[in-house]
């Protein structure tokens, strides 16, 4: 990755843009900020603030290396997830082969920080971004770029818009998961036919098979199994077709966040093919993992002698009202919290510097800028006192902050996550 880049993401100047920094810090540059070393709760910070815990990340960071390694995977993890460029780098520097992407826009990111490896989940089909792509790959021969197709027509528009490129840009059929499932090929025959299509466009070159078992229609253990079966299946029946003849390496590709169990005892069966089989898993919510959907549905779940993955997001607010005793109202609302697979939960109430549990608190509802919360005869909250509130789904916690305090246990703040979004 690029240093250089990096580095400036501290030369940028902290003002009303960052929500939740404190507002004497304006005019800071983010790096003379965090060597300030401020404490969450007690120098500035106003709410709702989101913190990302120091620790918990690194636990993440660590417990998926080792998890790949042991499964001889490599790692690719979904960088749409956060979109910022210092966990894309505490990412490889932990491991990963490079960052998966699904839009040009979050390429572009990742280029100019210096990624050299990229896999795009997505058939790319727009022309000004092939030819982005193209430009990229012809300028820097240490750039891999790899994308779906899962069309014919999709090849045909990618051909045209690559014409008298130098490189070949490299793809993957996606084998969807199934009827009423998202993108993808849906039988063997258009997998066959898409393939067929690739092998005719010399602007591409077909380098392996890839897809997403989330999408799995009623998605349990024995269907997703099947499912990755069938994907590992086709790229066995491609090598025997010779499908791969100019390919360097075979890329068999799935892994969401819920089934990367799955596809690690799945991809352990593939036997030995024509060529080195790139095993790449892209699970990406683990960078923070969360407190509701992902902490339910882990792998490690399944089987916890694997470890376990720490919720490292925390949303602070504060309680603005107490109408009744069985209500109060906090200053954070769907501009703040994730909200689209699970509401928040509240976890602690923190009043002079102490923290409690958030007994008797429950989030029933959001407004634009307010949680409703529904409190029992035991909940203990009063008008001024800070909420700690645990969140579900990353990737729509991650777009709603551009600059993420990244905090210790005692709430000292050592740096802060710029994203893109």
């Amino acid at each position: 990755m690029s240093t250089e880049a990096l580095a400036r993401l501290a030369e940028e100047r902290v003002d009303h843009r960052f929500k939740g920094l404190p507002p004497d810090a304006d005019g800071l540059t983010v790096g003379e900020l965090a060597a300030e070393r401020r404490n969450l709760f007690t120098d500035g910070f106003t709410t709702p603030v989101l913190a990302l815990s120091a620790e918990r990340l690194e636990h993440n960071l660590r417990l998926m290396e080792t998890y790949a390694a042991r499964h001889h995977l490599a790692f690719a993890p979904h960088g749409k997830t956060s979109m910022a460029p210092q966990l894309f780098r505490r990412q490889i520097e932990h491991g990963a082969w490079g960052i998966t992407l699904a839009l040009p826009h979050q390429v572009r990111v990742a280029r100019a920080f210096g990624i050299e490896r990229v896999f795009l989940a997505n058939e790319l089909v727009d022309t000004a971004a092939l030819r982005w792509i193209s430009a990229e790959l012809d300028a820097d021969p240490s750039f891999r770029f790899i994308c779906y197709v899962d069309s014919v027509r999709g090849v045909e528009l990618m051909d045209a818009a690559l014409r008298g490129a130098a490189r070949p840009v490299d793809v993957v059929v996606e084998l969807g998961a199934g009827e009423g499932a998202r993108t993808g090929t849906r039988t063997d025959a258009d997998c066959a036919a898409v393939a067929d299509a690739v092998a005719g466009a010399r602007t591409l070159r077909l380098v392996g098979v890839a897809g997403y078992e989330a999408q799995v229609p009623g998605a349990a253990v024995d269907p997703v199994r099947a499912w990755l079966r069938r994907l590992t299946g086709i790229a066995v029946e491609f090598d025997k077709a010779g499908r791969f003849a100019r390919a360097d390496e075979i890329v068999v590709s799935a892994g969401g966040s819920e089934w990367f169990d799955a596809v690690a005892d799945v991809f352990a069966e593939i036997p030995q093919l024509s060529l080195p089989v790139l095993k790449l898993l892209r699970s990406g919510a683990y960078v923070s993992h969360d407190d509701v959907h992902y902490r339910r549905q882990t792998p490690f779940n399944r089987v916890p002698e694997e470890g376990a993955l720490e919720p490292a997001f925390r949303l602070w607010a504060q309680v603005v009202s107490r109408p009744s005793a069985s209500e109060a109202f906090v200053n954070a609302g769907k501009r703040d919290a994730a909200h689209d697979l699970d509401l928040p939960v509240a976890q602690v109430v923190r009043r002079d510097g102490v923290e409690r549990p958030a007994a008797g608190i429950e989030v029933t509802a959001l407004s634009d800028q307010h949680l409703w919360l529904r409190t029992g005869p035991e909940a203990d909250v009063e008008v001024g006192d800070w909420l700690g509130i645990g969140l579900s789904h990353p990737c729509t916690s991650f777009d709603k902050w551009q600059l993420i305090p990244l905090a210790e246990a005692d709430g000292t703040v050592v740096d802060y996550i710029r994203t893109f979004f």
